[in-house]
């Protein structure tokens, strides 16, 4: 365990396993060395959520206190084991190539390839990480403007779960073609575009006869430890989830609901 160094400078700050903490009305953690994470923590966090919905006869610990939750149905609880973050690596790698088009020009290549393939299909990663006791859900920021769950859209014929691995190797790890190391759990939710320049719905229109998009989100289990390689032109943030949720003007509909998603599980967070 690393030692902790508490400064006093005009903005106080905390280091701690190399990252700098700034306190604020938002707090930001950046590492010490040359990295592209930075994590977000909201003073909100005093207001944590904990989601324990569907636990069956499980002691949840909340501080120093303990909560018996007992479910009805007797239904196995499904946890889900969160790890530090300061247990994982984070290094950065070659930009990613985006396409630099207007959103009249989004439209029309989604309209062009709908055409030729028919429904495009997106997959996206629910990834958590613990930090100050509370989960954290893991976002790209893109352009330092929007931000995005992991992922991206399926090739003709590829299933859910090799597509979603591809797309996190190409994203996150060193060796793209190393697919096979990223733990790829339940469908959280699916979201439909009813048409091309519409936002996506939880669910299916009833006036709806071909959809245009499905995007699907998976849970993907983090190992105790790993590397997190990013594109340079890329930045992976830390979030908790008690200011992602509702929180559609920052994140959008489908993030800001991912707390809503998780909350039928038990987090059992490791120290």
């Amino acid at each position: 365990m690393p030692d902790l160094c508490l400064g006093i400078v005009t903005t106080p700050y905390l280091s701690y396993s190399g990252l700098t903490i700034m306190f604020g009305s938002d707090m930001v953690i950046r590492p010490k060395y040359k990295s592209n994470i930075v994590v977000q923590y909201s003073i909100y966090i005093l207001r944590s959520l904990w989601f324990c919905v569907g636990v069956s006869g499980a002691e949840l610990k909340m501080g120093d206190h303990s909560v018996t939750v007992t479910d009805n149905n007797n239904h196995q609880s499904t946890v889900i084991e969160i790890y530090p973050l300061g247990s994982y690596y984070f290094g950065s790698k070659d930009p990613i190539v985006f396409r630099d088009e207007t959103v009249a020009d989004r439209v029309q290549r989604m309209k062009s390839n709908f055409n030729a393939r028919g429904l495009r299909t997106c997959v996206q990663a629910v990834m958590l990480v613990e930090l100050f006791k509370h989960p954290h859900l893991l976002l790209l920021q893109v352009r330092n403007a929007f931000f995005k769950l992991p992922g991206g859209r399926l090739r003709p014929g590829e299933s859910d779960i090799d597509g979603l691995q591809r797309k996190l190797s190409r994203m996150l790890s060193v060796n793209e073609d190393q697919t096979d190391h990223w733990e790829v759990g339940d469908c959280l939710g699916m979201w439909w575009r009813s048409d091309f320049e519409t936002l996506l719905y939880p669910y299916l229109p009833p006036n709806l006869k071909v959809p245009k998009e499905c995007t699907k989100l998976y849970l993907v289990k983090l190992p105790a430890s790993r590397k997190f390689i990013v594109p340079k032109n890329l930045k992976l943030l830390a979030v908790p989830l008690c200011q992602v949720h509702e929180n559609h003007k920052t994140y959008g509909p489908i993030i800001s609901g991912v707390p809503q998603l998780l909350s039928k599980f038990f987090f059992n967070i490791n120290h």
